[in-house]
């Protein structure tokens, strides 16, 4: 039987998970390419989910991938974007998971014996949609020719979209644990008898 402890603990390492969806959407270092001239000179560029920055543009940063982008790779624009979109899913699907916790810890003893399997349902889908993105863009760093260039590597970003996917597993697989290794809980205290008094 999964305990009150178990699914706080189980929420704050969601929560912290979340973060890090959230930062890997919001930071341009998915995949970066840093480069040193010959003269001492330093040039980098780190392409996002949804923007790329440059040391040497005029703004640094800019949406990605835009038009000029896609001008000639339509299979690489729409495989980056499909990733974009899976990663906002993600979130969603993070949220309802939040909600899905709080009503579960609130619920009560009956709610926290069963909450565990929808929980951990969630958890589920937000790892596989979260594997999925961080997939796509694996699959088009190894294998896009823009990327062919020695100097590019996956970045920070893209690590941490993989470890909150990694981390959600482990969650539903500790609730599932919990849930199958774990006594009843005991919220009622027995009275006695009195006939056997």
């Amino acid at each position: 039987m999964t305990r009150q402890i178990v699914y706080n603990i189980a929420l704050g390492v969601f929560v912290c998970t979340t973060a890090m969806t959230l930062t890997s959407i919001l930071t341009p270092h998915w995949v970066s390419y840093t480069v040193t001239a010959d003269t001492g000179s330093k040039f980098s560029k780190y392409i996002g989910l949804h923007k790329s920055c440059s040391s040497v543009d005029d703004p640094s940063c800019r949406p990605f991938p835009n038009d000029d982008d896609c001008r000639d790779d339509q299979f690489f624009c729409s495989m980056w974007r499909s990733s974009g979109f899976l990663i906002s899913f993600a979130t969603i699907v993070e949220l309802a998971t939040l909600i899905t916790f709080l009503v579960v810890i609130a619920g009560g003893k009956y709610k926290r014996e069963t909450g565990w399997k929808l929980i951990g349902s969630f958890l589920l889908a937000d790892a596989v949609v979260e594997f999925a993105s961080m997939g796509i863009v694996a699959y088009l760093f190894d294998n896009d020719s823009q990327f062919a260039i020695p100097g590019w590597s996956l970045d920070w970003s893209w690590v941490l979209c993989t470890v909150s996917a990694s981390v959600s597993v482990f969650i539903a697989g500790g609730l599932a644990a919990s849930a199958w290794l774990l006594p009843p809980e005991d919220d009622y205290e027995y009275l006695e008898d009195p006939l056997d008094a």
